[in-house]
């Protein structure tokens, strides 16, 4: 655990150490083990943030790196709740739009935001998504229990009920899915844990759905502002290339083994390292 943290936060002043420039090695084992993380339990960017800083990129340029690194992976996963999408086809497309639009602004205001002012901003944020990840484990498994609850007591009629219930709140549903958004353009992590949990104020109840209409907008949104990433010039592509590639395959072989591992422990380790790379942004901004 120690030895994560020290590595996503090596000093960038290190990259030059002797002939070697060990920024490229430092990024690749970071990113491997934010993709594995990613894989099995969530939480990944709480290591890969940390190290696109580390390896000397200026901290808005780090996070449109991140973001556009991370964002292949999200976009392959729409193919798995493909099922889900096409049943709810009409609130998908109303999700990618709000997506869309809640991407582009957060996007575009941090490219408007002064580094100074983002650094200060950073260590409130990955609390946020610290705390964010720690409750969301107890609150789904809240919300599955009374997803059960309801359909035992109802039967068709809890599905049918919250079908409708959903396309009648559509637009309070997609302003507030907007203002999510917003924050995923901005920054991001912890936000899909938010998007289902929207849902499941709105009426709905199977977590395959939930997740297909979390991963059509968090997709967008990320689409959005890794496009506005990449024409501002913000993204650092020899960096983010490598980030992709050692993502994707940590997330692949994390996957393979994920079942031999205690998810509760994974978890708890991200909530420790998100908590851990809060902590230290907050002491280098108030030394």
């Amino acid at each position: 655990m120690l030895g994560i943290v020290i590595l996503a936060g090596v000093p960038a002043g290190w990259a030059g150490f002797g002939s070697i420039d060990w920024r490229l090695p430092w990024l690749i084992v970071a990113t491997f083990l934010g993709g594995a993380l990613n894989a099995v339990a969530g939480g990944g960017s709480f290591l890969t943030f940390p190290a696109m800083l580390a390896v000397g990129l200026g901290p808005i340029q780090a996070n449109a790196t991140n973001t556009v690194a991370m964002w292949p992976g999200q976009l392959t996963s729409i193919a798995g709740y493909r099922d889900e999408v096409r049943k709810h086809k009409r609130l998908a497309v109303k999700m990618a739009l709000a997506g869309l639009v809640g991407g582009s602004v957060g996007a575009i205001i941090l490219l408007n935001t002064p580094a100074t002012t983002f650094i200060q901003l950073v260590p409130w944020l990955l609390l946020f998504a610290a705390v964010v990840f720690a409750v969301s484990d107890p609150v789904m498994k809240y919300l599955q229990r009374r997803a059960q609850t309801r359909a035992t007591a109802r039967g068709v009629v809890a599905v049918e009920s919250a079908e409708v219930k959903a396309e009648r709140n559509y637009w309070p549903l997609i302003v507030a899915t907007v203002l999510i958004c917003f924050y995923i353009g901005y920054f991001g992590a912890g936000a899909g844990f938010l998007i289902i949990s929207l849902l499941s104020v709105f009426g709905f109840q199977d977590l395959n759905e939930m997740n297909a209409m979390k991963v059509v907008s968090t997709t967008m949104a990320n689409g959005m502002a890794c496009i506005l990433f990449a024409f501002s010039g913000k993204v650092e592509w020899r960096f983010c290339l490598a980030a992709m590639v050692t993502c994707a395959i940590g997330g692949y072989l994390s996957a393979r083994i994920s079942q031999r591992l205690d998810p509760r422990l994974l978890r708890a380790m991200v909530v420790v390292i998100g908590l851990g790379m809060a902590g230290y942004f907050f002491w280098i901004n108030h030394k």
